[in-house]
């Protein structure tokens, strides 16, 4: 009997201990392990080719927004590399420059992967190498395709994309390609196919056919309705948020988030200032202006507006996502040393504001989160990857649970990709 009220004492004494220590875990430390236990994946980063050579890569912590010393120190697990290609005329010529592009993008993710840092990120090409990549302690890679225009009229690119390891494609981007029409062409009201031309819808089958996700993100919405009804598996849209709290035509109106729910697809929530928060992203836009012209000419480098990106050159493009992150670094660090204090930044809490509208009207199994860094992407406290944590304390703030947050954070899409691998599967 003595031995038992020993034991229960020592019993007793555990679950105090553990209960107060419970009790003393702040808000940050929660945040912490549960960001540590969780596979955090951004959906959306864009890559510039210059930096994934033998001497300039992402094994450095170069004035990129994502690289693997930023994933590390934010604990950002998973970056899906876009191979992006910008519209050009529907042409044989138009054709062959993007399709050049869009392999050199293929090559150099690989690159990294393969010849660069194959101690520290690999490409996953499904679910099951996510996880076993980041239980071995490395980061992962995944490819997207940002524009179907470089496949040219050649379908069987398709399948050739998916061999390389793209996991998902959209059908347009920033003007109307060959297989869809653009969200773009809200402007003008001036549409090329309606929707899908003959040929996007034959594209659809055939991503269905190899078991890449399709992405609604910059395709119309009557486009996206048409991929809903044709397709046979879940779709994502890789980089958008919700139009009800922003209306821009990039982001999804309530039927779309609807539909898309009935669909079993995934919305991932993009850190883009101008997605977000017009007012907000308007007034602070007109109050740097003037900085960041004044942070370019210092540094001797030619600047753009965003709002330029769609009829610079190709070369002007490409010069304008080198500096972005350059100048706006520096124009935010003179912005902070003028007596006049700035209009509030976007930040992390509009992020998840358009989170929060978005698990309530379609359920906490269809949301996830992307940045768009180093395409235009970044916010105040997700300026880059090194910042990736301040996602997931906001998230405990607002109540969030491990589970859910597991969800957002990459959960919801590797259950759609595991749909339409599993679909492609059956079919082949």
């Amino acid at each position: 009997m003595k031995y038992f009220y020993i034991l229960c004492s020592i019993a007793l004494f555990v679950a105090c201990a553990q209960k107060k220590e419970n009790k003393t875990e702040t808000l940050e430390e929660k945040a912490q392990r549960i960001h540590d236990s969780v596979i955090t994946i951004d959906t959306h980063v864009d890559i510039n080719v210059n930096n994934f050579t033998d001497s300039i890569n992402y094994t450095q912590n170069l004035n990129t927004q994502v690289n693997l010393p930023k994933m590390e120190e934010g604990g950002l697990d998973v970056a899906w590399f876009i191979v992006y290609t910008g519209q050009d005329t529907l042409s044989a010529e138009g054709y062959a420059a993007a399709s050049e592009n869009a392999i050199a993008k293929f090559e150099a993710i690989h690159k990294l992967c393969e010849e660069f840092a194959p101690d520290q990120i690999e490409l996953a090409l499904t679910s099951d190498d996510v996880r076993r990549i980041t239980a071995a302690g490395k980061k992962v890679a995944m490819i997207g395709v940002e524009n179907a225009y470089p496949l040219g009229e050649d379908l069987s690119k398709i399948e050739e994309y998916q061999k390389r390891g793209a996991r998902y494609m959209s059908l347009a981007h920033n003007g109307h390609s060959q297989f869809s029409d653009s969200n773009t062409g809200e402007k003008d009201s001036i549409w090329l196919h309606n929707g899908l031309s003959e040929l996007g819808k034959q594209a659809v089958a055939e991503m269905n056919r190899v078991g890449i996700m399709i992405d609604i993100s910059h395709p119309s919405k009557e486009a996206m309705l048409q991929m809903v009804e044709l397709s046979k598996v879940p779709i994502i849209a890789s980089h958008s948020s919700a139009r009800a709290l922003c209306d821009h035509s990039r982001n999804l109106d309530d039927e779309q988030l609807l539909l898309l729910k009935e669909n079993g697809g995934v919305v991932q929530t993009v850190a883009f200032t101008s997605y977000l928060n017009t007012e907000k992203d308007e007034a602070r836009s007109a109050y740097m202006k003037s900085i960041y012209e004044e942070a370019a000419d210092s540094l001797g480098l030619n600047w753009y507006e965003r709002s330029q990106f769609g009829s610079l050159t190709k070369e002007q493009q490409d010069e304008f996502m080198e500096n972005y992150p350059k100048v706006t670094q520096l124009g935010d660090k003179m912005a902070a040393t003028r007596a006049d204090a700035p209009p509030p930044a976007v930040n992390v809490s509009d992020l998840v504001d358009h989170i929060d509208y978005m698990v309530k009207l379609i359920g906490i199994d269809h949301v996830g989160i992307s940045s768009d860094f180093d395409g235009g992407g970044g916010i105040e406290g997700w300026s880059d990857a090194s910042e990736t944590f301040n996602v997931t304390l906001e998230l405990i703030k607002r109540g969030y649970t491990e589970e859910e947050i597991a969800k957002l954070w990459g959960g919801n899409l590797l259950r759609v990709l595991d749909e339409v691998q599993a679909y492609a599967a059956s079919q082949n």
